[in-house]
């Protein structure tokens, strides 16, 4: 399994030709406590850099983005029920949705782990 970091702040797993996505640890320090998530509808394609999800906190509202051009295959009901699970895991239990991926070219435009640590440095 691959990991890969967009600039907007949003983590993906790569699994076949499915990616997980969801915020990394450095974006929910920024937002403070989450309080509410609005996931995308299964079944909806989504363009890279899309608006996919929304996320509030106590500071703002944000969205996150589509890392890649697909179509939404599953979204994880656990963050309606409990947003704060962006907080206390984000990299973890707290992905937003997983999505079939459209053009596995489109990863080539990702950052690795360093290249993301250092983006946020």
């Amino acid at each position: 399994m691959t990991t890969r970091f967009t600039a907007d702040h949003e983590w993906l797993t790569i699994d076949g030709d499915v990616a997980t996505v969801g915020i990394t640890d450095y974006a929910q320090n920024q937002l403070g406590d989450v309080v509410f998530v609005e996931l995308p509808k299964i079944g909806r394609q989504l363009k890279k850099a899309e608006a996919a999800a929304v996320v509030e906190s106590v500071k703002a509202a944000s969205d996150v983005y589509a890392p890649l051009s697909g179509e939404v295959v599953e979204t994880n009901a656990a963050l309606t029920d409990d947003p704060s699970l962006v907080n206390s895991d984000p990299a973890g239990r707290a992905w937003f949705f997983k999505m079939k991926i459209a053009d596995r070219s489109e990863l080539d435009g990702l950052m690795d782990e360093a290249a993301y640590k250092a983006h946020t440095e």
